[in-house]
């Protein structure tokens, strides 16, 4: 799809056909284009869990506020952050490059994450949306529509999921066909009153 279009015509979509299924070929490319998004120095530390499973699906809508987009969708992606990924190993993120850059690395990311835990949740948070917001163009791109989601118990969902104690929520994707059209748009702000040039 041309890129302007994809761009406008990405919406947050509310209902899903519950019947239909995408191809794993379909997923699959979904989450190689996923993966080339940006993290802070290269530590990708998001982690995508596809919920599969219908009855986890039931118990996490649950928390969400019974909103059908949780069950209906025909993939649940519940994007969470590894806040020690920088401390795991941190030359694997910088493995293709030579030794001398892995050390640099290495010693840079330790220097910008250590004992900073507002900065290792804050790189997490922008990392996963980033991720996030790739997900559902490439989703848009495959004709699908998505839903980003904050609108759950956090603390529930990581407990369903069993996810370690440093590995946190951040959103939901809901991705599928739709079965309703999104609203009309709110109304968007205009460019004067968001966008500055400093000369």
């Amino acid at each position: 799809m041309d890129f302007k279009k994809l761009v406008k015509e990405r919406r947050s979509i509310k209902h899903f056909d519950k019947e239909h299924s995408m191809h794993k070929d379909e997923v699959k490319e979904l989450f190689e284009l996923t993966l080339l998004s940006p993290t802070a120095f290269n530590l990708q530390h998001w982690r995508f869990t596809v919920v599969e499973n219908k009855n986890l699906r039931e118990e996490i809508k649950s928390v969400s506020f019974n909103q059908s987009q949780v069950t209906d969708a025909s993939l649940l992606v519940v994007i969470s952050g590894d806040l020690d990924a920088w401390k795991k190993n941190p030359k694997k993120y910088w493995r293709n490059a030579d030794h001398k850059t892995q050390d640099l690395m290495g010693s840079m990311i330790h220097g910008f994450y250590n004992q900073k835990t507002q900065i290792q949740r804050d790189e997490v948070m922008r990392s996963c949306s980033m991720a996030a917001m790739t997900l559902m163009l490439a989703a848009k791109n495959l004709g699908y529509d998505s839903c980003p989601m904050d609108g759950f118990d956090f603390d529930a969902v990581a407990k369903l999921l069993n996810f370690p104690k440093n590995q946190i929520p951040i959103m939901f994707v809901a991705i599928g066909k739709k079965t309703k059209e999104a609203w009309p748009r709110g109304g968007q702000l205009s460019m004067n009153e968001v966008v500055s040039f400093i000369q």
